[in-house]
């Protein structure tokens, strides 16, 4: 194929886009058209390389190259119905195409029909010269189709022939770990590190597994190693100081991650972590200046947010916490977890109708712990809001519906409804009235009907 990245390259896009500003006509051959086209698709300039792919089928309107580029810039622009109707002529122009077949698969892995792809795939393969872009290709369509056996066949073998091809290595452990194969994956990287002693990215990956075993001296060794191999790999770092800080040598992973800062841009997490561990060292107010400088790196950090709310929710300063706390849901609306802490501080405050417009809105978020039902319905009945707490227990007990718990609420307000027959169905799911909270008895007064004969009458 032409060489476009040559000097005669560059010259034919000199010629060409000369052409254009006097809207002259010039002739170019096939290989030159291909070599335009392909500079501007590789600059993602999509409408030069449409232009140029114009002139060029004007001028060579049977050469099959230049039609492969053509139904590439359709897939391109989600035209597979034009591209599919092109590629059935290029095929009848060059019968076993392997372009063609890789196209035909692209569309099918578009549409999302990934066994389509992986026989067409199959068949390209059958008759490549270069095997290694196709076992790729086909590594990533038995990950679509989660078939984790038969995609880490095809990464360890793009893997095997190029050591230098991290992306495949990445999805090759990540089917590795999906298979619960951790042997596996440190066999291979343990193959590569052999061949490659100062791999950074073998050993960061083999520290990430030992890390995950609870193996931990193993992995801050190996992770040590990776620092050795390049002490400007930030990542390393990252993983060291957690695993330093986990354990306790929490001076030395704030080292780790202030060197982690060093080298790439400040960012939201590093500050998370470096504030967690001076709290833990009774640093506070180094603690809090961390942890506000990592929600201004990042807003929709939530964890970092739940730090910074926790820090004066601890100190009981209920007042702070409320108003960060709004502040962080006025980015992250979507956060449970912040949903859980608001409704958490309302109920510190006496601020019970907040608190349950909180909890509201974790389960309209589709978190249904058993926890938050159990609140949710106590908040209503506490505002007198009986009829709405009815309708929460009744959609509790939907995802409850043996729970004795959500069983001994909505029998208790059945009964302040004054609905004793309806009550008495829940008679034999309550629980035994010392297994009762005090507290939950009192807003469930009645409930001591129950234990009467007056039910049982009724």
């Amino acid at each position: 194929m032409f060489d476009y990245s040559e000097g005669n390259g560059e010259f034919s896009i000199t010629k060409f886009e000369e052409m254009l500003k006097s809207n002259a006509i010039a002739f170019f051959d096939a290989q030159e058209f291909e070599s335009i086209i392909h500079h501007y698709i590789d600059y993602g300039q999509i409408q030069m390389a449409k232009r140029a792919l114009q002139m060029a089928m004007d001028q060579h309107p049977h050469n099959t190259e230049l039609l492969l580029l053509q139904s590439e810039l359709l897939i391109f622009d989600n035209h597979f119905t034009a591209a599919e109707e092109l590629l059935q002529k290029i095929e009848k122009l060059a019968p076993n195409n392997e372009e063609v077949m890789l196209q035909k698969a692209s569309i099918f892995s578009k549409n999302n029909q990934h066994s389509d792809a992986i026989r067409m795939l199959s068949k390209a393969l059958a008759i490549t010269d270069e095997p290694e872009d196709i076992w790729n290709l086909l590594g990533m369509e038995y990950l679509m189709l989660e078939s984790y056996d038969e995609a880490q066949f095809f990464f360890k073998r793009c893997f095997e022939k190029c050591p230098e091809d991290y992306q495949s290595l990445y999805n090759l452990l990540y089917c590795y770990e999906q298979l619960d194969q951790e042997d596996a994956a440190i066999q291979v990287l343990n193959q590569l590190l052999e061949k490659k002693p100062y791999s950074e990215i073998g050993w960061h990956q083999l520290g990430k597994i030992y890390s995950n075993q609870n193996k931990l001296a193993e992995a801050i060794s190996a992770f040590d190693f990776a620092i050795i191999s390049d002490d400007t790999f930030s990542g390393a770092y990252i993983e060291k100081g957690k695993l330093l800080e986990q354990i306790g040598r929490l001076n030395e992973a704030i080292e780790n991650y202030e060197i982690a800062m060093q080298l790439t841009e400040s960012n939201s997490y590093t500050h998370h972590r470096i504030g967690m561990c001076h709290q833990k060292l009774g640093n506070n107010p180094i603690a809090l200046r961390f942890f506000k400088e990592a929600v201004h790196l990042e807003p929709t950090n939530e964890k970092a947010w739940g730090a910074l709310i926790q820090y004066f929710f601890e100190a009981e300063d209920c007042q702070k916490a409320l108003y960060y706390v709004t502040k962080a849901l006025e980015v992250n609306g979507d956060s449970v977890l912040l949903w859980k802490i608001k409704s958490q501080i309302h109920q510190m405050m006496d601020n019970y109708l907040e608190s349950t417009i909180a909890l509201q809105s974790v389960i309209d978020l589709g978190n249904y712990e058993l926890e938050n039902w159990v609140l949710l319905i106590d908040g209503y009945v506490q505002q007198g809001e009986l009829e709405k707490a009815l309708e929460v227990s009744l959609q509790a007990r939907e995802f409850y519906a043996d729970n004795k718990a959500i069983a001994f609420r909505t029998a208790g307000i059945y009964i302040k409804l004054g609905k004793l027959l309806e009550a008495r169905y829940f008679k034999h799911e309550l629980p035994k009235k010392g297994n009762v909270p005090k507290e939950v008895m009192a807003i469930y007064s009645e409930i001591e009907l129950l234990y009467t004969s007056e039910v049982k009458a009724s």
